[in-house]
């Protein structure tokens, strides 16, 4: 093989880990700069901030999915346990399932810490039973997850009898519609919890048991890794997040519903899998997922703002989805052929 084959045959496969990083962030920017020659105002402050808001609930829900799909894991049941946790969390928020602004007998409930805290904990502890669940009883995780998608619903419509209970006091509100400086509240939570990922996964052991497990399991098991609780473990985180972001998004709905989170499993795991993580595990980063749930927001609305239907909002993230993964795919084979 002569000196420029060989320099040929190195810049092939680093271009394409050039795209396979950077890949995201291109047609984000691409998908800006279209939609701002479409309509004008869709570069306004205002309804980028808009943006960023609306992707902070589904964002901080993405980051936990993101550990999940790093060890080749799945999570349906996402939108199920955000409604179970935002349920629970208005319950102890008010005291009970009164929709007034103070529960029956003039008690106003336990405050937004205590909703806040319950939320947080019902959260992880549904996703330790999921974990364990895919680890001791060695159901696959498509099957559990699937089966927590009814059952965590189930629960919401017992506790709430199938209504919603709203009117939250100013300071929980807050969490949800307040504003420091111009940014919103819910950006500024999205964006630690953002930062707090990305060093655990790029600077921790656990951070580097993740993407062990996740590249080949048996292999990181001889090498010392309890994968068994790795695998637990981030079933719990993505719970946890999926109740942070319930509590973020009843507080600013000023209500909990059982119908909460509806659809949300698909926008998920778009943004993870767009982000460039890979559905099969060991590749991914948390700033790529960020960069994906950024995609969908501006995708969803630049729609909006050009009259396009919701239906055909569902259509086109379902197609990006698809093509996301099968452009994973064939990026990996040119790689290693």
């Amino acid at each position: 093989m002569t000196t420029e084959a060989a320099s040929a045959e190195r810049k092939g496969p680093n271009m394409f880990k050039l795209i396979m990083r950077f890949g995201p962030l291109i047609f984000l920017l691409l998908l800006m700069i279209v939609f701002a020659l479409m309509n004008p105002n869709f570069l306004n402050p205002v309804n980028l901030f808009n943006v960023m808001r609306q992707i902070s609930i589904t964002g901080l829900i993405a980051l936990g999915m993101t550990f999940v799909i790093l060890t080749a894991g799945i999570d349906l049941s996402v939108g199920s346990l955000l409604a179970f946790c935002g349920m629970v969390a208005a319950v102890v928020a008010k005291g009970g399932v009164t929709s007034s602004l103070a529960a029956a007998g003039g008690q106003a409930g336990f405050g937004w810490f205590a909703a806040l805290l319950a939320a947080l904990i019902v959260g992880a502890a549904c996703g330790a039973i999921q974990g364990l669940a895919v680890t001791r009883l060695k159901v696959p995780p498509f099957v559990v997850t699937l089966g927590g998608l009814t059952i965590w619903r189930g629960l919401t419509l017992t506790i709430s009898g199938g209504g919603p209970v709203s009117g939250f006091d100013a300071t929980m509100r807050w969490f949800g519609t307040g504003l420091i400086g111009p940014v919103p509240v819910p950006v500024i939570i999205f964006a630690i919890a953002a930062i707090i990922c990305h060093m655990v996964l790029r600077y921790t052991r656990f951070g580097r048991a993740v993407y062990a497990v996740g590249g080949n399991a048996e292999a990181a098991r001889l090498s010392g890794v309890r994968v068994d609780r790795v695998l637990v473990s981030v079933y719990v985180i993505v719970g946890f997040f999926c109740g942070l972001a319930a509590f973020v998004l009843s507080a600013r709905l000023n209500s909990a519903e059982a119908v909460a989170g509806i659809g949300y499993e698909l926008t998920v795991i778009s943004a993870v899998v767009i982000g460039g993580t890979s559905l099969f595990g060991g590749i991914g980063s948390i700033a790529g997922t960020v960069i994906g749930a950024a995609l969908i927001g501006v995708l969803v609305n630049g729609l909006v703002l050009n009259n396009v239907s919701s239906y055909t909002q569902q259509v086109v993230i379902g197609l990006i989805l698809i093509l996301a993964v099968a452009f994973d795919r064939w990026l990996k084979t040119r790689a290693r052929g």
